[in-house]
């Protein structure tokens, strides 16, 4: 009985050893990347597509263009990020959507109001021509996957913002803010949020891009708060959904930088 017993357990442990061999010379292989190298591909209309391929995109790329090209608003104006030295129509458009439609979402989230809005000029990436606007139009002017976020600022650090507004010397997009200057614009003076007089002391909600939100374009102010709010809403997707609402995009002239 003794033997038998001893025959059964070997038996076993050679059953269980030839099942973890068989696992392992079943598994896949493990390959170890040691050295990567990069090349520029150039991709151009002198790059031939065979018919086959062509046939099978080609009802996707229709219904693309279908959806980019499909007309939302009108713009009887051009808008021009060239042509402004503190404001630009264009800019200003930016910054009044934006501020339009994050509002009602910080509002319903975080019962707050976003008090004011700064882009960068550098993010607006073409004109909008007179003539229809489309899906199409909003990638041309941001084709960047930039969100909407909203800072806390104490009135302060948007001081430090203003004085930044001066040293730039750029037309930054800018709506609910103003800022009074020495007649060289080489001093802030006074700052207003909504026609109100700046407090110091008092938090400010800020709606702007996840770029300048950290730290781009010097913008440091920014990078020093703690109260960060990501909407998780693209500003492309802003003004699409701008665009689809609006009848005819509004040529807006608004000052917000003044010198007395």
């Amino acid at each position: 009985m003794v033997k038998v017993k001893k025959i059964k357990v070997c038996l076993y442990n050679f059953v269980i050893l030839l099942t973890i061999t068989m696992l392992l010379a079943c598994s896949s292989k493990k390959y170890k990347n040691y050295q990567t190298t990069t090349s520029l591909l150039n991709i151009n209309d002198s790059i031939s597509i065979d018919n086959k391929t062509q046939s099978f995109i080609e009802p996707y790329k229709k219904h693309i263009n279908k959806d980019l090209d499909s007309v939302l608003a009108f713009n009887p104006i051009t808008q021009d990020k060239s042509k402004g030295s503190w404001e630009t129509n264009i800019g200003n458009l930016f910054s009044n959507v934006t501020l339009e439609l994050t509002r009602p979402i910080f509002k319903k989230r975080e019962n707050k109001t976003i008090d004011f809005c700064i882009l960068n000029h550098g993010g607006i990436r073409a004109i909008i021509p007179s003539g229809d606007v489309t899906s199409r139009t909003a990638y041309e002017i941001m084709p960047f996957e930039n969100s909407v976020m909203v800072i806390g600022l104490t009135g302060q650090e948007v001081i430090e913002l203003a004085n930044y507004i001066l040293t730039e010397k750029k037309p930054h997009p800018l709506e609910g803010i103003t800022i009074k200057t020495n007649t060289d614009y080489s001093k802030v003076l006074s700052v207003e949020i909504n026609d109100i007089p700046l407090e110091e002391n008092k938090i400010y909600y800020v709606a702007t891009s996840d770029y300048l939100a950290n730290g781009g374009d010097n913008m440091s102010f920014f990078k020093k708060s703690s109260i960060k709010y990501d909407l998780d809403y693209k500003l492309r997707n802003v003004f699409i959904d701008y665009f689809k609402k609006t009848d005819t995009l509004p040529n807006i002239a608004t000052k917000h930088v003044i010198n007395e």
